[in-house]
């Protein structure tokens, strides 16, 4: 048993030492480059309505490899002249969700890839001045929609509307959106902890699947989520129920706690949670 255990451990070093003469390193990174790429690519995917597509195109290969396997000629013949126009097909197929990518490739900011993320304090104060202020709309019934931004750039979308470049605060947000307010009609783009911009006009959504329910608000959220990687909270004027677009989904009708967690989910990351809840329990001790 020993050695037979030896002679095992030998193999895997010596297969390790052939590695490390063949391999280099620029051919490791190459890898890792290449497996980042296609899992931002298959992730992406994922969250649009190419899942199905994609779903589809397996099934093809499926069959294709069964038809190789059982020597079935006229299947064959068929697949493979279905996959010399492969490429084509794919481009068409996915040219949405193609287009949408290099959109969010070209308006990422760089500053996002090599900072961190040190910034939970004043988003977190910003945050609490949004909560307060869509509650009171809630209540009020005030319609609204606030875009928070997040990796990909809305400069194409702000500057459609007009600039403020102020502080976010809970009684500013309620005054943009009163009704007898000239910026009431459009939406407010909320960067980091400033705002960006108000009355910006926001692409509706492509979806047919849509609810009729829906208003024009509800589909420019969505529509802005589908095309970049925001969040979007929609305030009903008519009900007054509050409703959070992400990745070209609607959650609708949100309870206030619901809310709040869905959008501390969507910008920070898990242990910053963690972090935020830690401080929440240590504060609420001292005051016992």
């Amino acid at each position: 048993m020993i050695e037979t255990a030896r002679d095992i451990i030998d193999q895997i070093f010596g297969v390790l030492m052939t590695l490390r003469q063949t391999v280099r390193i620029w051919d490791i990174i190459d890898i890792l480059i290449m497996a980042f790429l296609i899992y931002r690519v298959l992730s992406f995917m994922q969250k649009t309505s190419a899942s199905s597509v994609i779903k589809g195109l397996l099934l093809i290969l499926a069959v294709a490899w069964l038809s190789n396997l059982f020597n079935m000629v006229i299947l064959s013949y068929l697949l493979r002249q279905l996959f010399q126009m492969g490429i084509i097909m794919i481009i068409v197929l996915f040219q949405p969700e193609i287009r949408k990518l290099f959109e969010r490739m070209g308006t990422t900011k760089l500053s996002t890839i090599f900072r961190r993320r040190g910034r939970h304090e004043t988003i977190e104060a910003a945050l609490e001045q949004v909560l307060t202020a869509c509650y009171a709309m809630s209540k009020s019934h005030t319609g609204a929609i606030i875009v928070l931004e997040r990796k990909v750039g809305l400069n194409d979308f702000a500057v459609t509307g007009t600039g403020i470049d102020a502080s976010v605060s809970s009684e500013l947000i309620q005054n943009i959106f009163f009704n007898n307010s000239p910026l009431h009609d459009g939406a407010l783009i909320i960067r980091e902890d400033r705002l960006l911009a108000a009355a910006c006009m926001l692409p509706l959504s492509n979806n047919y699947n849509l609810s009729k329910e829906l208003g024009m608000r509800h589909r420019a959220g969505i529509g802005l989520t589908e095309r970049s990687d925001a969040v979007v909270i929609v305030v009903s004027e008519q009900t007054g129920a509050i409703s959070v677009a992400v990745e070209g989904m609607l959650k609708r009708d949100l309870s206030p706690d619901v809310f709040e967690l869905l959008l501390r989910t969507e910008l920070f990351s898990s242990d910053e949670i963690k972090e935020k809840k830690r401080k929440k329990r240590t504060r609420v001790t001292n005051d016992a």
